[in-house]
This record gives C-alpha cells, sequence and structure tokens, in this order.
C-alpha cells in the first residue's frame, strides 16, 4: 500500500529545495521523502516476539510491535505463516503500536514485515521471523466439507461436520474464521451454525452459474481452547452448472423449469391432497433414484388404511429426507393439472417424470408456491436454507456481521493509521 505523505512533511521538503538547493537530496530525488530506498527501522521499532534462534513464541500471546516515542511511527504491518495464513491486527490511529487481533498457529514459523516512517518522513523497513511453539494438547478438531467434490445446482450449500461439538460463541468464532470459502466470480455469502457439530455456507442470493467453489480450513494448528487446537481438514472444490429453478405452483397443478432465467418447460402435476399437503417454500435436489419402492408406513401411515400405499415409483428426485419427491405417478395422471391427490410428492406422467430426472442435478432449486402445507424447514429435513432470508441468516454465524475480522485469503493485512 502507497502511503500518503502528510502536509507538514511535504513542507518541510518544500522549504529545504528553496532554501539549501542542493539539500532536495534530503527527501529524495524526485522531492519526495517515500522515494528513498528504505532504511533499516530496527531502531525505530520493538517486537515483544523471541529473538534466540532456539526460542519459540507462545501462540497463545498476541503479537506486539510498537514505534519508539518521538522518533516515528508505523505505517503497515504485514505478518504471515510459512503456510500462507495472515494473522489480522490493528494498528494504532497514530502509528505508536501495532497488535494482532487473530490467534496465531501452533508449530508455526512466521514472518513479520513492518513499514515505518521517521519524523521526516523517511520509509523505513523491518523484517522479523520467528517460531511459535508446539500445541500444549493433543486433542484436535477436524472438519469435513460437503458435498463431495463434483458440479452442482446454484442451490447447494457448503457444509462443514465438525468431529466435536462447539457451545462456546468465542470458541465458534475462532473455529469459523478459519473456514474459508472462495468463489469465482466472487460473491457474498456467511456460515450459519446449524448446530455446535454443523455449519452450512450460503452466498446472499444462489450461486452465479459455471462458478467454481473452494473451501478450505485454515484452523491446523490453531488454538480453540485450553483442551482443543484446530487439526488438519481435506480441502473441498466444487462447481455449478447452469442456474436450474423449478417453480411447482400447486394452485394451478403446473411445474415450470427455467434454465438460465428462460422458461424451458411446464408440466401438468398434482400435489399433496388435504392432511397431506406439499411443504411450501424453496427446496433442493438432494439425489436421483431410478426406482424407489414408497410405503405409506414410512411417513406415519398405517397398513390397511384407506391411505396406506405400497408402490413401485420410478424416475423420483428426492427433495426432503423425510420422503417428498418429485416422481413418475402414472396412476394420477387423470389427476394431474387439475387435482391435488398425492400424499406430498409431486407426481407427473412417466415421461415426464424421466425428462425431469434427466434435466436436473443435486444442488438444483424445487420452489413450491400456493400449497396449503407447512413451509420448508430450514434445517434437518434436507437443505431449506433458502427459506431464511439474508437478514436472518447473517445471524448464524458467531462473527461480528457476519464477516471474518481477518484478511480474506490472498490478501495482506495492510494497515494503516488515520491522518494526523
Amino acid at each position: 500500500m502507497n502511503h500518503t505523505p502528510r502536509t507538514r512533511t511535504v513542507v518541510s521538503c518544500t522549504l529545504l529545495v528553496t532554501a539549501l538547493g542542493a539539500g532536495v537530496t534530503a527527501c529524495g530525488s524526485d522531492g519526495n521523502p517515500l522515494s528513498a530506498r528504505p532504511y533499516d527501522a530496527a531502531d525505530l521499532i520493538s517486537f515483544n516476539g523471541p529473538t534466540g534462534a532456539e526460542k519459540r513464541a507462545d501462540p497463545d500471546k498476541p503479537l506486539e510491535v510498537t514505534a519508539k516515542s518521538g522518533e516515528g511511527r508505523i505505517t503497515d504491518v504485514t505478518a504471515q505463516d510459512s503456510t500462507g495464513r495472515y494473522v489480522a491486527g490493528e494498528l494504532a490511529a497514530d502509528g505508536s503500536r501495532w497488535h494482532s487481533t487473530s490467534p496465531l498457529a501452533a508449530n508455526a514459523h512466521y514472518t513479520v514485515v513492518v513499514s515505518t516512517e521517521d519524523e521526516d518522513g523517511a520509509p523505513g523497513r523491518k523484517v522479523l521471523t520467528f517460531d511459535t511453539s508446539k500445541p500444549t494438547s493433543k486433542k484436535r478438531l477436524s472438519v469435513t466439507f460437503g458435498p463431495v467434490a463434483g458440479e452442482y445446482g446454484v442451490g447447494q450449500p457448503v457444509t462443514a461436520q465438525l468431529d466435536q461439538e462447539i457451545k462456546d460463541k468465542a470458541q465458534r468464532a475462532v473455529v469459523e474464521r478459519s473456514l474459508r470459502v472462495d468463489s469465482v466470480p466472487a460473491v457474498q455469502g456467511s456460515w450459519y451454525w446449524v448446530s455446535g457439530k454443523e455449519l452450512h455456507y450460503r452466498p446472499k442470493e444462489y450461486w452465479p452459474a459455471h462458478a467454481t467453489v473452494q473451501v478450505h480450513s485454515n484452523l491446523d494448528g490453531i488454538k480453540i481452547s485450553d483442551r482443543l487446537w484446530g487439526g488438519k481438514s481435506k480441502a473441498l472444490k466444487i462447481t455449478t452448472g447452469d442456474r436450474v429453478e423449478v417453480v411447482t405452483d400447486a394452485a394451478a397443478h403446473q411445474l415450470t423449469y427455467y434454465k438460465n432465467g428462460r422458461q424451458i418447460e411446464q408440466i401438468p402435476v398434482t400435489t399433496g391432497k388435504p392432511g397431506f399437503e406439499t411443504r411450501n417454500g424453496v427446496k433442493v435436489v438432494l439425489e436421483k433414484q431410478y426406482f424407489v419402492r414408497m410405503r405409506g408406513t414410512t411417513v406415519g401411515i398405517a397398513e390397511g388404511t384407506s391411505d396406506s400405499y405400497d408402490l413401485p415409483v420410478y424416475y423420483a428426485t428426492r427433495v426432503t429426507w423425510s420422503g417428498e419427491y418429485v416422481h413418475a405417478a402414472p396412476w394420477s395422471v387423470g389427476s394431474q393439472g387439475y387435482a391435488n391427490v398425492s400424499h406430498g410428492c409431486t407426481g407427473m406422467s412417466t415421461s415426464n417424470a424421466e425428462w425431469f430426472f434427466d434435466n436436473v442435478r443435486e444442488g438444483d432449486i424445487v420452489k413450491v408456491v400456493n400449497s396449503d402445507g407447512d413451509p420448508m424447514e430450514p434445517f434437518g429435513n434436507g437443505f431449506g436454507d433458502w427459506n431464511l432470508d439474508w437478514k436472518k441468516w447473517r445471524t448464524g454465524s458467531a462473527l461480528v456481521n457476519a464477516t471474518p475480522d481477518g484478511p480474506a485469503p490472498g490478501d495482506a493485512v495492510r494497515l494503516q493509521p488515520t491522518a494526523v
């Protein structure tokens, strides 16, 4: 980051030019003190880290760099470990002190680059290196990201499963801050703590079509609590395909298929009858099964009653774990487009179901409107994440304003004080 010199410094150099002529070189060959080669700032700053080659820093303690009083100020600090993880920090407005605000990793090698300027505005620079000690506990937290690598629809959330429960909000913030999601094109998104062991990540809107999403954890070596440290986790890469959105109007008995914003197909359907109304809201395709044996007993219908059933079902596209599908229903073709007669699924002819089955993938959006059914649950019955508006979604984050207070991946911690 280029530093704009203070007005007082520029005036000082102007006076030197006027009065001394050759003295302009004191401010650099072009009259700007920042054009001079940075001097060694070792005498201007002090650092609380270890200086001996055999000594290791305690990762529990924050880094601190201070400028010696009356000799200049700190203008920029970058702290990074050997794996590329940056340390977030805060610089005092007068440039007198910088301290880290995110935890250090244990058993890591760090490089800290400190930029300064003296009272005349001349730039200084000092590079510091140190190692941190090993974790004091062997207990590690591992994270498993989902779904499996592959191509998905634009509604597919990213999941993070923890192997140990995290209840404390401060500890959740440490974990969440280290779980990174990057997409190309870039979009705004946030994690939501579904439980102490499960997080979901989604953008503000659906993912862009044909996006690349990469997920990784920076938790390795990070202290979460006195008895728990972050462990290694496998990164994940997924992509999105075309933007497929399916809208089922339960009152009109029609399903409309959109691809990249354009209507492609409209199919007559039947949805849940009274007492078995299909859930309203946004769902996400969970899986596709060519054949499923559907029995009423699996959804609480007693065998032998008027509503019991035991049927072979083909071209079944699942949208909830409780048993809601879009599938072939040749037995109700006469009602499709006219009446709702199913037990909650969306039924259509076999040929239409085959077309639908062939033209959707996991992660595609399936939305039901104008049904008398209950709203789709946000969690626990598939991916109802999109039924929470963005403001509500952000409240599920353990971070302030649902944004990491560390740098984005690949961004250095570039900090400067307010002009004085």
